[in-house]
């Protein structure tokens, strides 16, 4: 690539190159979804572990790169700077990390303003056993989910999320294999081609909580393409960064392999829209029901009088509409919404009816 910035978004594709320096030829506003798996600073712990608490055999360039603390944070604040200017105004990143980096990478993304979402936690259900005894097996990593501002309105899809965990809300802690098996690349020796490539569970679950059908997800450290494979298979848009060769050729030749799932397969259940609640009060004074109305239950058992303070009038009962409700019917409780009806066109109607239409003329006018 040249060093002018790009008009175009180079869609689909792997870019060869040191990622702040591509970064840089990119158009801002520009990209959805980060995903960032960034060199864990290593060296700089002692001896050299990878996060599964493993040696690394050897000290390669990615593990011997940064001599000192602030040098690293250069280096992350470097990337994150221009993330965040990739980053159009309703999108959000995630940056995964181990004990290593995760809390420099956490003040850094606050101190440039990110509004982070969540912290991930998540939990490995095979990780590798410490063998020296000498501490507690690792057997998580932590992703910060971020949006790029507090004024974000950012995509998270609830729905699909808890879809996923059998119609129960998604847990901010995913217990999830490691990459093993034909999921992990190999080189020509039969050896593990990449040290820290990523489940592939791992980034459906993150692409699939937070993005859409053609967003554009962005990966700087793109390593193996794990991220660029899901991207493709869910129909997502992609940018790749790696500056390793063996990986970009290994990751060009896998996502090529990727085949893209459906539209119908894919597609993301709406989420519910959800009923604000509105003080019956409201819908009087804005004319959606008038005081002296006659209100009843479903079966014409007991009936109520609408006053102007929003109370209702039964005999010489006074109370709310779920108060009320409850004494006459000797109910511990009564949602007073599905309880009381009113005659519209001959027909009763529930209180709750008019809640919605107030919402949504509400909802249409902003």
């Amino acid at each position: 690539m040249s060093g002018a910035v790009l008009l175009d978004l180079p869609l689909d594709r792997i870019l060869s190159g040191e990622c702040i320096q591509v970064m840089r030829q990119l158009p801002s506003a520009s990209v959805d979804c980060i995903f960032a798996d960034p060199p864990y600073n290593l060296q700089l712990q002692g001896e050299l572990r990878r996060p599964d608490d493993t040696l690394v055999d050897g000290v390669t360039e990615e593990w011997d790169k940064f001599q000192s603390f602030a040098a690293y944070d250069q280096f992350c604040r470097g990337w994150l700077a221009e993330c965040h200017r990739l980053l159009r105004k309703d999108g959000t990143i995630w940056v995964i990390g181990s004990y290593h980096n995760i809390f420099r990478l956490g003040t850094i993304l606050q101190d440039m303003n990110f509004w982070i979402l969540n912290d991930i936690i998540w939990r490995k259900s095979n990780p590798m056993p410490n063998f020296k005894g000498r501490r507690f097996t690792n057997a998580h990593e932590t992703l910060i989910w971020a949006a790029k501002g507090s004024d974000s309105r950012y995509r998270f899809n609830y729905q699909a999320m808890k879809s996923l965990n059998d119609d129960l809300q998604m847990r901010s802690d995913w217990f999830l294999p490691l990459c093993t098996g034909n999921e992990r690349l190999k080189n020509e020796h039969g050896l593990k081609l990449h040290p820290t490539q990523k489940p592939e569970s791992l980034l459906y679950r993150i692409l699939l909580a937070s993005t859409n059908i053609d967003d554009v997800v962005l990966d700087p450290f793109s390593g193996t393409g794990t991220t660029l494979a899901v991207a493709k298979r869910l129909q997502r848009r992609f940018i790749g960064i790696e500056r390793h060769p063996d990986y970009v050729k290994a990751a060009q030749k896998r996502v090529q392999n990727e085949k893209p799932l459906s539209i119908e397969d894919i597609k993301i259940t709406p989420p519910k829209r959800e009923i604000v609640k509105v003080p019956f009060g409201v819908l009087i004074e804005q004319g959606f029901i008038s005081p002296g109305t006659l209100l009843m239950d479903r079966q014409r058992r007991v009936y109520a009088t609408v006053t102007s303070d929003s109370t209702l009038i039964s005999g010489n009962q006074r109370g709310s509409i779920h108060k009320l409700g409850a004494i006459l019917t000797n109910a511990p409780s009564c949602n007073g919404w599905t309880f009381w009806h009113f005659e519209r066109n001959n027909e009763l109607m529930p209180l709750d009816v008019l809640r919605t239409e107030f919402n949504t003329i509400k909802q249409a006018r902003t």
